[in-house]
């Protein structure tokens, strides 16, 4: 049965000539059988042919069939064709017409010619046995009552096309965009893995790299000097790993109970460990702490640990020998302000005119990033006097 429909639906033109047969051959017998009493055959016969090829192509030219069906209806009119069983065609083309999502005067022509229909063949052709005016009114009116249901069926077929095709659009506009949101996450998340990956590689690194030169430099004169440098290059070894570890977890879905070591995020509260691995590695480093410490949202602390990882890894790349830093933390009441300046010979000029490049990295543009997620200000550049300057304040809510 469901092929059957499937195949009416896909050649809507033979369903429709087969109505015209079937139309055309009860007009004809009509004619046949009335034509003694009627008279003019031939006439009849003419327009039961052409209210045939309505039936026909109503589907593919609605406005030209309805024009003849009009054309039609004015020359039975003109000629004394009275209505006959060819006429059903008419409400056949008024509701296409009107379920028809075509130009709108088609389907306004297509209502007036149906509350029009019945009156004029009433005045064309009194019943003569009806009696009084108020009796051939009411036959009219109920004659045309067919004509405007066709019209109203037609039309709430076509409103009701409207609203499924509304609703598939809706439905695929919505699809569309939660594919787009859906990018756009994953962007953002692989641009967040990027930064923490860029901070964990950078730091730990840079790190190892200054620990095994010293080690390398004084093997010969001190081993248990360059027996700590290793130790150190261990640990930093071990725990970039761990780091590493977490975030690559992050990628593999349902990894979580089988990755292993993972680590918790970094926050303020490791800052000063921080401190501690960096002069370890030979840069003297100041750290005082502002104010009342306090629990702050898990971004803002994951954005500190961040902004001074990369600030103290700076000063080891670009402030030269003997160089010295500060970190300065200071609580205020709406957030947490971040003070890192070194002594040293500051970045290259084009890292913080560019915006954070330097063409061996993105620390500045990481920095901004990152400042700009929890909704802070970042300032970064030459410090008077000498040496680099980072400051940044991050607030206890991101700004709207």
């Amino acid at each position: 049965m469901q092929r059957l429909y499937d195949f009416l639906r896909r050649h809507p033109t033979g369903v429709d000539t087969f109505w015209a047969v079937v139309l055309l051959g009860f007009a004809l017998l009509w004619v046949g059988a009335m034509s003694p009493a009627v008279g003019q055959p031939f006439a009849f016969g003419v327009v039961s042919v052409l209210f045939s090829l309505v039936v026909a192509l109503r589907r593919r030219a609605p406005e030209k069939m309805l024009l003849l069906s009009v054309a039609l209806g004015l020359a039975q009119l003109a000629f004394g064709l009275q209505p006959f069983i060819a006429d059903f065609a008419m409400l056949v083309i008024i509701f296409t017409v009107a379920a028809h999502d075509g130009p709108r005067w088609a389907s306004r022509l297509a209502l007036i010619g149906g509350l029009g229909a019945s009156t004029l063949s009433q005045l064309r052709w009194p019943l003569e046995d009806a009696g009084s005016g108020a009796a051939q009114i009411f036959f009219t009116v109920i004659m045309t009552v067919p004509f405007v249901l066709a019209w109203v069926l037609g039309d709430s077929l076509r409103t009701r096309r409207a609203y499924f095709a509304q609703l598939e659009e809706r439905a695929s506009r919505l699809e569309q965009e939660r594919e787009a949101q859906a990018k756009v996450a994953v962007a953002a998340e692989r641009a967040r893995i990027a930064r923490e990956l860029h901070d964990v590689v950078a730091h730990n690194v840079s790190v190892m790299v200054v620990q095994a030169d010293g080690a390398a430099y004084v093997m010969d004169s001190s081993p248990e000097t360059a027996k700590q440098a290793l130790e150190t290059i261990s640990t930093t070894g071990r725990q970039a790993l761990a780091e590493m570890r977490r975030l690559l977890g992050i990628l593999r879905t349902g990894e979580h109970q089988e990755a292993g070591e993972y680590v918790p995020q970094p926050d303020v509260g490791q800052i000063e460990d921080l401190v501690e691995q960096v002069r370890s590695a030979g840069l003297t480093v100041d750290f005082a702490i502002e104010g009342s410490p306090r629990p702050l949202p898990s971004g803002v602390e994951l954005t500190a640990y961040r902004i001074v990882q990369e600030a103290l890894t700076n000063s080891r790349k670009h402030g030269g020998p003997d160089v010295g830093a500060s970190v300065r933390l200071v609580y205020f009441d709406d957030g947490l302000g971040l003070l890192v300046e070194d002594d040293g010979r500051g970045a290259p000029q084009e890292m913080y005119e560019d915006g954070g490049a330097d063409g061996r990295g993105h620390g500045l543009i990481g920095m901004r990033e990152r400042v700009g997620m929890v909704g802070g200000t970042l300032d970064a550049g030459p410090r008077p006097g000498g040496g680099f300057r980072i400051s940044a304040l991050l607030p206890l809510k991101p700004a709207h």
